[in-house]
């Protein structure tokens, strides 16, 4: 019973994190394209390749963090419906362009910062 409460303070955690960023980078970039997704897809990513890593080498880290911290902080804090929504509005509106960096932005920013955070967690925590 702990855990599916960790698992759901942790999701509400990530669900306020990513409102915010949300917001704080549409308002500041503008709201011609969904850089406020982009933005969470992309710090999720590069978070989830990090944790990967850290989370089953660290010692220090308890092995109940795992899936509230994953599945739940950047579980809510991510969101995959939302970047295809945005894409299919993008479409609508007639800009074929911006729907298709979206997609290759988020596609690529998405792979390549996992891979990054993998890196880092793998430079900073040696495997044990």
């Amino acid at each position: 019973m702990l855990e599916l409460l960790a698992l759901a303070l942790a999701g509400a955690m990530g669900t306020l994190a990513r409102y915010g960023a949300t917001a704080l980078v549409n308002h500041w970039a503008g709201p011609d394209f969904p850089y406020g997704t982009l933005a969470v897809n992309a710090v999720g990513s590069l978070l989830l390749g990090f944790l990967s890593h850290a989370l089953l080498h660290h010692p220090s880290v308890p092995p109940e963090w795992r899936v509230p911290l994953t599945t739940g902080f950047l579980g809510a804090f991510t969101t995959f419906s939302t970047f295809s929504v945005e894409t299919v509005k993008l479409l609508d509106a007639g800009q074929p362009g911006a729907a298709a960096a979206n997609i290759a932005l988020n596609l690529v920013l998405g792979l390549a910062l996992a891979g990054a955070g993998l890196a880092l967690g793998r430079a900073w925590i040696p495997a044990a």
